[in-house]
């Protein structure tokens, strides 16, 4: 090597150049094989992402939310208003035969836990209730979801909450872990209140991974704060549990399915609403709701009190649901009976079960025999409308 105007100048050999063209082939070799592998990882990554796989346990909790479609709830065991609840049998085996022939294939069974707890009524005498209805469900194949209804949870006391909440579902979880995931559902707590939703989720966690270190392969269904809103569970995030089938309420709109409520007060005072809207038979308003959220619920029933409506907002949930790619259940649906017109009320029926079974999510109707009853009177074919027939899918 020598050294001109400060510039090196490399003597090569013969050796030098064989290696060069070597190196030179090697590069050209990795540039390819570069280019290939960015090929197939950009190629396998729309494949992963177009085709992801499911786990197991939530292909099993999907599998388990379509069996409980065709559902209804039995208000029995949550009737803290009705003295005689417990030394009555809410569901005998003329009603199993009945839900059996109108083709309801699941029962939601809430249960005022806490009511009963703090009245300082045993526990077995609770449960055995349960156990009864456990048994006729088997028999009758029909499947059963216990929900904890009526619970005092709020933003304030929910670290003892929680642990109320808790040391229920692990009693509940010890003595029925024999019974098959196929057939009982735990939901665990019915319609938590407004309340920060992170607070809310945080509990639901705890709740979840007490019931697991027991029974993991219970299936679990959960709804979102704000009283099983649809809205607020659109903007829930999904828990890492891959076994949980996600609920949310739909009475709307509220103007119609609640009229005349009065545990809701003032805002629902306005009755004799129709659906589908109809400026003929459209009441006024009455004086008791203006001011309150009845008053806007008043002035929106023309673009909300119709089908399209109903289909836009159930829509929300559908996306939400596949967004996150798990199992949805509509856990409760129906009309308050006292003051809406029965055809109204087989229309929004009708008109809620066609929406969900179009949007594959299951749905359970509220309910069986009190005073959002399907029937006029007793429970029975007899007393069940043409219309309502009509609108549950009873065609015999």
């Amino acid at each position: 090597m020598k050294i001109t105007n400060s510039h090196p100048t490399y003597l090569c050999t013969f050796k030098h150049i064989v290696h060069s063209r070597r190196f030179k082939k090697l590069v050209s070799i990795l540039k390819i094989s570069t280019v290939v592998l960015t090929f197939y990882v950009l190629v396998f990554q729309h494949i992963a992402k177009s085709n992801p796989t499911t786990p197991v346990a939530r292909l099993i909790a999907f599998k388990r939310a379509r069996s409980l479609d065709n559902g209804i709830s039995i208000s029995w065991l949550e009737q803290t208003w009705n003295k005689d609840v417990l030394t009555q049998n809410g569901l005998k085996t003329a009603d199993f035969m009945l839900l059996k022939q109108l083709g309801f294939k699941s029962i939601r069974l809430p249960v005022a836990f806490e009511y009963y707890e703090n009245e300082n009524i045993p526990d077995e005498q609770i449960f055995s209730h349960i156990d009864n209805i456990v048994k006729q469900c088997r028999l009758y194949g029909i499947k059963l979801i216990i929900d904890y209804q009526y619970g005092d949870f709020n933003e304030n006391n929910f670290l003892t909450a929680t642990k109320r909440v808790i040391n229920l579902w692990l009693k509940l979880t010890k003595r029925y872990k024999h019974v098959s995931g196929d057939d009982l559902f735990f939901e665990i707590y019915n319609e938590p209140p407004h309340m920060d939703p992170q607070v809310w989720k945080d509990a639901a966690y705890n709740i979840v991974t007490a019931i697991r270190k027991i029974d993991n392969q219970r299936t679990i269904i959960l709804g979102a704060s704000n009283y099983n809103s649809i809205y607020e569970l659109s903007r829930f995030v999904r828990l890492a549990d891959e076994n949980i089938i996600y609920t949310f309420h739909f009475y709307e709109p509220f103007l119609f399915t609640h009229q005349g409520a009065d545990w809701v007060g003032d805002q629902e005072a306005t009755i004799g609403v129709p659906f589908p809207y109809n400026a003929e038979k459209f009441p006024i308003i009455n004086p008791k709701a203006k001011n309150t959220d009845g008053e806007k619920n008043y002035k929106e029933y023309p673009i909300d009190g119709n089908e399209q409506s109903v289909s836009d907002k159930l829509h929300i949930v559908k996306s939400w649901g596949d967004k996150y790619d798990v199992p949805l259940l509509c856990g409760e649906y129906g009309v308050y009976n006292k003051y809406a017109d029965l055809d109204s009320r087989c229309r929004y029926i009708k008109a809620v079960r066609q929406t969900l079974k179009a949007l594959n999510i299951p749905g359970i109707l509220w309910e069986y025999n009190s005073n959002f009853s399907i029937f006029n009177g007793q429970p029975s074919i007899q007393n069940l409308p043409d219309c309502m027939k009509a609108a549950i899918g009873y065609n015999k």
